[in-house]
Order: structure tokens, then sequence, then C-alpha cells
């Protein structure tokens, strides 16, 4: 079956916002310090970067969440190599994806390096030196069980649980957790309380915490060792 690619409007703030499910790809407020908030700090980031550090993701969206993890990568003079895989069911075009991240001007030269390399059909991208991405393109029910790899961090940014439910089920976050490495951690900008269950039951250690802007909690977890 054909991939299907994103379909987008433009909040008058000039937030991309899916259509698909009725909601935007990053907080009207400041997305790139909500990614920061919730995805970097979330999971300990940068101080738990370790060569070889692997991050798996869902939902891949406007790959702002990628940018602040390679520039908090280069700030933090990390050694050795980034491997980071992000799993997207509905890819944007190189240009709706510029025009999302042309606001975040401090990403610069790594913004447009993403932009001008992306791809709707995903696939490695060698970021270098150190980075290599990969966007498996595809419903993430298909394409998370054919991924073998364990992540030492994980970002689950689907749409809201209320809006594409089948990104948050407990067959899915069993096999998140599948794929993480011992002592692995994950973190997300719901609250939702079916989340934390669905998280709780795969064997995470579940925490609510505060969450970014107007969102008064996000849930963060780690695998036992």
């Amino acid at each position: 079956m054909q991939n299907q690619t994103a379909d987008l409007s433009w909040s008058a703030e000039g937030v991309p916002v899916s259509n698909r499910f009725d909601d935007p790809y990053f907080s009207l407020q400041n997305g790139l310090e909500e990614t920061r908030h919730v995805f970097l700090q979330g999971n300990r980031l940068p101080e738990r970067f370790a060569p070889g550090f692997r991050i798996a993701e869902l939902g891949f969206g406007t790959g702002l969440n990628f940018l602040a993890t390679v520039q908090a990568w280069q700030g933090a003079g990390a050694p050795g190599d980034l491997s980071f895989t992000s799993l997207e069911a509905f890819p944007m075009s190189a240009e709706e994806m510029a025009t999302a991240l042309r606001p975040f001007g401090e990403l610069g030269g790594l913004r447009d390096q993403l932009t001008s390399r992306w791809s709707e059909a995903g696939g490695p991208i060698d970021f270098g030196p150190g980075v290599r991405l990969e966007v498996i393109i595809g419903d993430v029910r298909t394409t998370l069980p054919c991924w073998h790899g364990a992540a030492d961090a994980w970002y689950l940014d689907g749409f809201s649980p209320a809006k594409n439910p089948d990104m948050w089920s407990e067959d899915l976050m069993q096999m998140v957790a599948a794929r993480t490495a011992p002592g692995g951690t994950v973190a997300t900008y719901s609250a939702a309380g079916a989340v934390r269950r669905a998280l709780a039951d795969a064997g995470f250690s579940v925490q609510r915490v505060p969450g970014f802007g107007r969102k008064r909690h996000m849930t963060v977890g780690s695998l036992a060792t």
C-alpha cells in the first residue's frame, strides 16, 4: 500500500496542524523549548550522552526533536556516534518541513541540512560527523515490529492519545519496552492515565512530572537494569 503524506493546515502563528488528527505538531508557545523540556530533559539529556547512544522516536513530524537533539549532542561535545531512529506514518514534504522550521533560526545550518536532504520516502541520512538519522515510513503497528534496535532513550511524540489512540496502545508500549536497552528511558508530553498505565504494564517505572507551558504534567519512565 502506498504511504500517505501529511495533511496540513497552518495556525495564525505559523504552526503546522494535522488535519487528519486536528492537532498541532508542536507547542503554539515555543516548539523548540517544548522539545528541550519534554524529550531532552525528560530523558535526562545531554548528561546521559555516551559513545554509541541510541535514540528512537515515534513520530518524526517536522524533525524538530531530532534537530534539538543534534544541537545538544554537539553542544555537549559528546564523544563517539549518535544513532537516531524515527518512525513516521505521514511524512511532510521538504517544503512543508522548511516552512514549519523557519521560525527556529538558532538551528541554522542543522535545519537547512535536514530540509535540503529530506525525502518523503525516509531512509538513512548520514548527518555527520558522528550522527546517523534513519526515518522509517509507514504505520508504526507494522514498522515497529520489524525494527530490531534497542534504544537508550525513547521520544513518544505521536498526536494526542485521544485523537490517535493507535500510537499509544498497550501492544505498542510493550513493543517499545522490548526495544529499550536496560536502564533506558522514555518521555512524552502526554500525561494521560491510559498512557502511564500502558507504560507501567510494559515494565517502565513511570512518573508524572511538570509539563511544558500550559500542560501541567507530562510522563517519564525508565526500564529496570
